[in-house]
């Protein structure tokens, strides 16, 4: 009886080899996972409040009560830092925890989305009395002493890389019972930002050095009496389920057209994994889309299951150049992409030669290297993407030069090492999978049959161990 105790407990300490071997092969079955987005790796949307002024005595008059309560007056500043992540329509909302019982009177360029129980005050309320309040940005054409600078854009915000003056947005609040000194003004917590949806995390607030103002002459530097930022980070697993995006290949010199994996979005059949779809040869798709009642999600029946598809064809072959062309299809049918972006990582980008009808950023997320492309849309020529159909592309061709030390058609180097679309890491096809040359030598394949195999073998010399 002790030796088989000592025994199990030498097995547990050192396992066979062929146990080893059977979580390696394990492993290697599997899709790596990434909450780091090594392609913007400071990407994030930093929210400041600047408290630009408190009432000197300090009180508003309170009917109820017959007390006295102090007023602030603060700044909040959404500034996304994101290269290539922006915020669309119904735009982002932000809400917060009050640390003490402090209600907001009043607002200029956002507003909360419910005022809470004011019942307490007899004469004018205040514009929210939540202990949690969300706030959302006002829409295009409001009254112009309702706007405050960089407000009113309905929510939608820009990213850094793509639009930088439209990348930031603002409004003013007004908050009683909040203190009158940088020892009393309270920093609220938990705070939220929806961008409509969740995807983001927000850190505590954190005291800061005061912001520094320049008056309209530029002569004069006030500042804020207290300022304190909140970090939020995005990422895409928390956002959905699923990935929203995949990416296809092609080539000349070669016939196979390696479509995006089968179920990269979802399965067709399978309402967990997104499957709900719509049969494009459906004799009244018209109809059928434009029924409200449906709530499932319009996206076309394909294999692969995605919104969107990138699809990034080897055109051309010349002495010193070579020729890509790359088409974004929407599948859809209820959804249009305004102001959409594409993000390409390929080593051949340091020689870009000339872009057609894209506009072109170069990111360099690892300092002096330069392989990774913002691309996105002209504006009002192709900047939207509409949804599904016979307008549902965008289209562009790329011009490189070669790098005779680095060129090659050889082992799948002319395609893309990642996409991402609206700042979503799209689904690759497997490496071997790509287009190879017709006289490549013998071409090794791993597949996932192979692995199996592999591990029921691994799994017999156990037995024989």
């Amino acid at each position: 009886m002790l030796s088989s105790s000592v025994a199990k407990f030498r097995f547990f300490i050192k396992p066979p080899p062929c146990i080893l071997l059977f979580f390696l092969l394990s492993f290697t079955s599997f899709t790596s996972t990434e909450a780091y987005d090594v392609l913007d790796p400071n990407g994030n949307i930093t929210i400041r409040w600047d408290i630009i002024s408190w009432t000197p005595d300090g009180y508003v008059k309170l009917d109820l009560a017959k007390t006295q309560l102090s007023l602030l007056q603060a700044v909040v500043t959404l500034n996304n830092f994101q290269q290539y992540r922006h915020i669309s329509a119904p735009g982002w909302s932000l809400g917060w925890t009050w640390a003490k019982k402090e209600v907001i009177w009043s607002m200029m360029g956002g507003q909360t989305t419910e005022q809470g129980d004011c019942s307490k005050f007899k004469t004018t309320p205040p514009h929210c009395c939540k202990k949690d309040p969300t706030v959302v940005d006002l829409l295009p054409g409001t009254p112009y002493n309702q706007q405050i600078a960089n407000c009113c854009k309905g929510g939608v915000l820009s990213s850094w890389g793509q639009d930088p003056a439209n990348a930031i947005a603002s409004f003013q609040i007004s908050v009683g019972r909040a203190g009158t000194s940088n020892k009393t003004v309270r920093v609220p917590k938990n705070f939220t930002l929806k961008a409509p949806g969740p995807g983001y995390t927000c850190g505590p607030g954190k005291i800061v050095q005061p912001t520094q103002f320049l008056t309209g002459d530029k002569r004069r530097r006030t500042q804020a009496l207290m300022t304190w930022n909140v970090t939020c980070m995005y990422s895409q697993f928390l956002a959905q389920k699923t990935p929203s995006c995949c990416v296809s290949l092609s080539s000349f010199y070669n016939d196979t057209i390696v479509p995006c994996p089968t179920c990269s979005c979802g399965c067709q059949g399978n309402s967990s994994q997104s499957g709900n779809c719509v049969d494009p040869d459906k004799p009244h798709l018209a109809s059928v889309v434009a029924n409200p009642a449906k709530s499932s999600p319009f996206v076309q029946c394909t294999r692969h299951m995605c919104p969107v598809r990138v699809h990034w064809h080897v055109k051309l072959n010349y002495k010193e150049y070579w020729r890509v062309k790359v088409t974004i299809t929407n599948f859809n049918y209820k959804m249009n992409y305004t102001d959409w972006n594409l993000v390409i990582q390929h080593p051949n980008f340091d020689n870009l030669t000339q872009l057609f009808s894209f506009n072109y950023k170069s990111l360099t997320p690892y300092g002096t290297i330069n392989d990774t492309a913002l691309l996105w849309g002209i504006k009002f020529y192709n900047d939207l993407l509409m949804e599904a159909g016979p307008e549902g592309n965008v289209q562009s061709e790329l011009l490189f030069r070669k790098d005779k030390s680095t060129f090659t058609f050889d082992k799948g180097w002319a395609f893309p090492r990642r996409i991402y679309f609206n700042g979503d890491n799209c689904v690759m096809p497997p490496p071997d999978a790509y287009p190879w040359l017709p006289n490549a030598s013998s071409r090794q394949e791993v597949s996932l049959l192979a692995l199996v195999l592999a591990s029921f073998v691994a799994l017999a010399l156990c037995a024989y161990a």
